[in-house]
């Protein structure tokens, strides 16, 4: 099976009366639709997704709009897996990188913490004063940051409180690193983008923009990011720029000098940076960078999926299939191996080829909606482990080894040692050509003799014209020269000349 990367985007109904949305995954090369998850509505950061490893297939978790109620969904089955019924409504969750814990946040500034394979409700604590709009995990998933109408975003012990903000905080990203050794951006309704520093807890950078900015995509190498605001306006913003040195050009980091640097995106800037400015023309609900850096996915209000071309802002293509709905989540990942519909035949793995049977579905059991300090205490949690008395299976990431070692050779070989096939190809491609050469040599070749001919040809008829026209003006003297002083004095002049 080869690697193919998908998008993953939930559906919301924008009508109370009409018909539910739905979880969908296409082909982000062709749009094409690979699966459907039925049955469900979702608000923003409303959504959390595990993926399938090698050894465990993933889910998704899915809070419903105007209901205490989380479905849960499995990949190997396009049906509703498990309906859990919450102590109230939600407004966004999250779940950590390896799906151990199930963060979520409520509109009374409340957050919950479950376990997920034993449903144990590990603590509830009122974090916030107004409403919790944005939960993330780092991505060592060691913290929780939360973001709220109360302006300020807080780690669950807490850790520190950052406070800068002065409206409601409206979009969370965290940056790769190993907690408190990362960064976290965070947007705001007071036209803010601010950078933060975990490890000494201070403010790093301002962006200042001309309007409001719900969403952030970040570069997960933390190259640039895109600010997004509800009108449809995006923004590109680099963190590095050119500065003349030394005769040349030298990459400079921008911002990093605290709470007093702030950039402000206006009309200057935007002209410095060649208008790094998207109109998408259409209300953005969702956002998105591939996992190659190289495309931005945008989702609309009128159930668009823009697709642009990040380095020229160029619009790709659009996936158009659900209007009539909000794209309320979009995402890119690689496609599940267990996908419904989707199973490899040729995965073998021991005796059984089927490879549902193969991945076990990472277990979740139904949240406790109270704390039961005896139930944490005593419970017991399902782990998959290892067995060591069977031979390993042989599989890298889903492939049998002789696939893997050709996918290996796609990307760090030469196109013309890919496979035998080919290498045969390419030598046989090389022999045609060289006779082509050599043909095409010979006919050369035949053309420099007859070049030569007439060259020679050209040449006795100049000299004999000279010759003619002395004998004619020298008169007795060419009469009496002996016939072979004339031959040679014939030859002397051809050699000078």
């Amino acid at each position: 099976m080869q690697l193919q990367e998908v998008i993953l985007c939930s559906t919301t109904s924008q009508q109370t009366n009409a018909a539910a949305g739905a979880i969908t995954i296409h082909d982000i090369q062709t749009g094409a639709i690979l699966a459907s998850f039925k049955q469900t509505n979702t608000a923003p950061h409303s959504i959390a997704v595990l993926e399938s490893k090698s050894t465990q297939g993933g889910f998704v978790l899915a809070a419903q709009v105007e209901k205490s109620i989380l479905n849960v969904y499995n990949f190997q089955k396009d049906q509703l897996a498990l309906k859990i019924v919450l102590p109230e409504k939600l407004t966004c969750i999250a779940v950590d990188p390896n799906g151990d814990f199930c963060a979520a946040g409520t509109s009374q500034g409340r957050i919950y913490f479950w376990e997920v394979s034993s449903g144990i409700l590990y603590n509830a604590w009122d974090a916030h004063y107004r409403s919790v709009n944005v939960l993330r995990f780092t991505s060592d998933g060691a913290a929780l940051v939360s973001g709220s109408d109360d302006s300020g975003s807080e780690l669950p012990t807490p850790f520190c409180t950052l406070t800068d903000h002065t409206l409601p905080v409206t979009e969370i990203v965290c940056g790769i690193g190993i907690f408190p050794n990362c960064r976290v951006m965070t947007a705001s309704a007071d036209h803010s983008v601010k950078i933060w520093d975990l490890g000494t807890k201070s403010l790093l950078t301002t962006f200042q923009f001309p309007e409001s900015i719900s969403l952030l995509a970040w570069d997960v190498t933390e190259r640039f990011f895109f600010a997004i605001s509800s009108a449809g306006s995006i923004y590109q913003i680099n963190l590095f720029r050119q500065k003349p040195r030394f005769g040349g050009h030298a990459m400079q980091a921008i911002g990093g000098l605290g709470a007093n640097d702030v950039v402000r995106i206006d009309e200057e800037y935007l002209q410095a940076q060649k208008k790094r400015l998207i109109q998408v023309g259409q209300v953005v609900s969702s956002v998105t960078i591939s996992l190659s850096s190289t495309w931005l996915l945008v989702g609309t209000v009128d159930g668009q999926i823009h697709i642009y071309d990040i380095p020229s802002h160029q619009l790709l293509r659009s996936i158009s299939t659900h209007k009539g709905f909000s794209i309320s989540h979009i995402q890119t990942m690689m496609k599940p191996p267990d996908l419904s519909g989707h199973v490899s035949t040729n995965f073998k793995v021991g005796a059984s080829a089927d490879l549902k049977d193969t991945i076990p579905v990472k277990p979740v059991v139904p949240f406790q909606r109270t704390r039961d300090v005896k139930a944490r205490e005593a419970h017991e949690v399902l782990v998959l482990l290892k067995n060591k008395t069977a031979p390993p299976p042989d599989f890298c990431g889903f492939y049998e080894s002789e696939d893997f070692s050709k996918e290996h050779a796609f990307f760090v070989q030469p196109v013309s040692a890919n496979n035998s096939s080919s290498s045969a190809t390419n030598t046989a491609s090389l022999q045609s050509r060289v006779q082509d050469l050599e043909y095409e040599v010979e006919q050369l070749r035949v053309q420099l003799s007859k070049a030569k001919g007439v060259n020679d040809a050209m040449w006795d008829t100049v000299v004999q014209r000279f010759v003619d026209q002395g004998r004619s003006s020298g008169g007795t003297s060419s009469e009496n020269e002996d016939p072979e002083d004339s031959k040679r004095n014939r030859k002397r002049g051809r050699t000078g000349n």
